[in-house]
C-alpha cells in the first residue's frame, strides 16, 4: 500500500469504524455496562501513543526542542480554551444543557445541541486526518499507532455525540446518518494533510506537538475526572490494569511493526 492509501484508511477507520462502534455501545444496553472499560483502555493508548512514539519522533525531527515544548504547553492551553467556549455556548447561567442530558431523555431541543455537536465533530474529525497524515508521512508505524490512540479515544466520544444527537431529537438512524457523514471529515482532512505537508516538511512536528497536546488534554482533563467517580479500590485497580493494557498495546505495536 501507499503512504496516501494507508493514510485514507486510517482516516476511514479512526471516524467511521469508531462511529459503528460507538453506535453498537449507545444503542445497546448490554454493552453499555463496558464503555467506562473502553474509557480507561482509551487513556492508555493516548498517554501511550503521546509518550512513546508521538513526542520522540517529533523530538528527533526538531532542531529546537524548547519550542517544541512549547507548542505542546501552547496546545494544551488552547484546547482548554476551546472546550470552555463549547461549555459556554451550551450553558446558562447555573443550569447546564450538558449536565443535565442523559436525566431528561424527552426534553428535546429542537436540534440545536445535535447541529452544533455535529459541526465541531466535522471539525474535530478534520484535524485528526491531518494529524494522522502528519504521522504517516513521518514514519509508517508512528502513523499506525497514532491511528490507534485516536480510533481508541473517539469511540466514548462517539457515544456521547450520539447521545446529545438523540437528546436533540433526532431518531436513531437519523442520529447515526449524521455522524457517519461527519466521520468522512477525517478523509479529506488525511487527504488534504497529504498533499499539502509534503511541501511543507518543517510544519510537522508542529503539528505532532499539537497532536500529543490535544491527546493529553483530552486524556487527563476529560476522561481521567470521570474515573475518579468510581473510587472503589475493586474499580480503581480495573481502571489502572485498563490503562496499563491500553500503553502495553502501544509499546507492543511499536515492537511488532519494528520487526
Amino acid at each position: 500500500m501507499t503512504v496516501l492509501l494507508w493514510i485514507i484508511a486510517a482516516s476511514f477507520a479512526g471516524g467511521a469504524l469508531s462511529v459503528l462502534c460507538a453506535a453498537l455501545f449507545a444503542l445497546n444496553s448490554h454493552l453499555q455496562r463496558y464503555l467506562g472499560a473502553m474509557v480507561s483502555y482509551a487513556i492508555g493508548a493516548m498517554l501511550g501513543a503521546v509518550f512513546l512514539d508521538i513526542l520522540p519522533e517529533a523530538i528527533k525531527l526538531t532542531s529546537n526542542v524548547a519550542a517544541l515544548s512549547g507548542t505542546v504547553l501552547f496546545g494544551i492551553l488552547l484546547f482548554f480554551v476551546l472546550e470552555k467556549l463549547v461549555l459556554w455556548r451550551h450553558c446558562h447561567h447555573q443550569h447546564c444543557e450538558a449536565h443535565e442530558l442523559l436525566a431528561s431523555e424527552h426534553n428535546h431541543d429542537h436540534g440545536r445541541s445535535g447541529l452544533m455537536i455535529t459541526v465541531g465533530d466535522t471539525f474535530h474529525n478534520f484535524v485528526d486526518g491531518i494529524i494522522i497524515a502528519a504521522a504517516f508521512l513521518t514514519d509508517m508505524h508512528l502513523g499506525i499507532v497514532t491511528a490507534l490512540a485516536i480510533i481508541a479515544h473517539e469511540i466514548p466520544q462517539e457515544v456521547g455525540d450520539f447521545a446529545i444527537l438523540l437528546h436533540s431529537g433526532y431518531s436513531k438512524a437519523r442520529a447515526l446518518q449524521l455522524n457517519l457523514i461527519s466521520s468522512f471529515a477525517s478523509i479529506a482532512g488525511g487527504v488534504l494533510g497529504y498533499f499539502v505537508l509534503q511541501s511543507v516538511q518543517s510544519w510537522i512536528p508542529s503539528l505532532l506537538a499539537l497532536a500529543a497536546a490535544s491527546m493529553i488534554y483530552v486524556a487527563v482533563a476529560d476522561l481521567i475526572p470521570g474515573l475518579h467517580k468510581r473510587a472503589h479500590l475493586r474499580d480503581t485497580a480495573q481502571q489502572v490494569l485498563l490503562i496499563v493494557l491500553g500503553v502495553a498495546t502501544v509499546g507492543w505495536l511499536g515492537l511488532l511493526i519494528a520487526e
